[in-house]
């Protein structure tokens, strides 16, 4: 299958070029420049498309069947500016896939966030994916302006729209200040790591996984008469934060410490992110 790919440098985009490309399917991903690279290593690379997203042309995209959406701006802390998130997740999106119906794309695929969800995990044991969206910060206000969008966009013009709206991911290529790095890094070094108390509740994905959910979606056919579908996409397993990094603890064979309560939660954390309704994952543990 021909797929045109946003994000392909990123965290989850390297993962699903790895596996794409190995299943044998032709991507042409978008980066910004030839010095952006994937984040893990690839046997071989795709066909790249170097220039900002929304300066992408139909032209671009002619004879690519879907668009899978991984893309994101300032998905971790710190986040920039609305101003910026709203640009780039929302109107520079939006433009990129008007290109790609102009081009004759009627399937896509796009990454959401949990976090779209916000107080809502406060409110529910298990979130619907029709909770109300009540974002907390600028990136999870633009992933949500850009659910509500892209829906309208794909119900006006009748094509084939899958967001997956993704929980806690986790694996080879994350940004280092984010916890599991985090934890891996201090093990393997055999120093301690103040954490908080880690009472959130989260449901942890391997990346592997999640890749594997986004090229599954890819694949399918997908009809206009779908319209727009929003899904969690989970493990279905839940554990709060104090669990899993005692798990990777042990699994490393740490000789620190793990130091929980000596770092505050962060200002107006939400502590609950359990999914409802969802897109299981096959494999999907705090395992890996």
């Amino acid at each position: 299958m021909k797929m045109f790919l946003t994000g392909g440098t990123g965290f989850i985009g390297s993962h699903f070029l790895r596996q794409a490309l190995n299943e044998g399917h032709h991507i042409m991903a978008l980066r910004r420049s030839s010095a952006s690279t994937p984040r893990i290593p690839l046997k071989q690379d795709p066909q790249w498309l170097d220039r900002p997203m929304d300066e992408v042309t139909a032209e671009d995209l002619k004879g690519y069947h879907v668009l899978v959406h991984l893309a994101a701006h300032t998905g971790n802390v710190p986040y920039d500016t609305l101003a910026n998130c709203l640009r780039w997740n929302l109107m520079s999106t939006l433009a990129l896939f008007e290109q790609a119906r102009l081009a004759g794309i009627r399937r896509f695929v796009v990454a959401g966030s949990c976090f779209e969800y916000g107080k809502s995990g406060e409110h529910y044991q298990a979130i619907p994916t029709n909770a109300p969206l009540l974002p907390t910060n600028s990136y999870a206000a633009s992933k949500a302006a850009a659910s509500i969008a892209l829906t309208q966009w794909a119900e006006e013009h009748q094509l084939s729209l899958d967001i997956l709206r993704v929980f806690h991911v986790f694996g080879e290529g994350e940004a280092e200040s984010r916890l599991w790095p985090t934890l891996r890094r201090a093990a393997l070094a055999g120093v301690d790591v103040p954490m908080t108390a880690g009472e959130q509740i989260r449901d942890f994905l391997s990346v592997e996984d999640v890749a594997m959910a986004f090229l599954a979606k890819a694949v399918e056919p997908g009809t206009p008469e779908e319209g727009a579908r929003i899904f969690n996409l989970s493990s279905g397993k839940c554990y709060t934060l104090r669990a899993f990094a005692e798990y990777w603890w042990q699994e490393w064979k740490a000789q620190g410490s793990l130091i929980f309560g000596k770092i505050p939660y962060r200002q107006g954390e939400i502590m609950q992110y359990a999914p409802g309704p969802r897109l299981l994952l096959t494999r999907g543990s705090k395992r890996s």
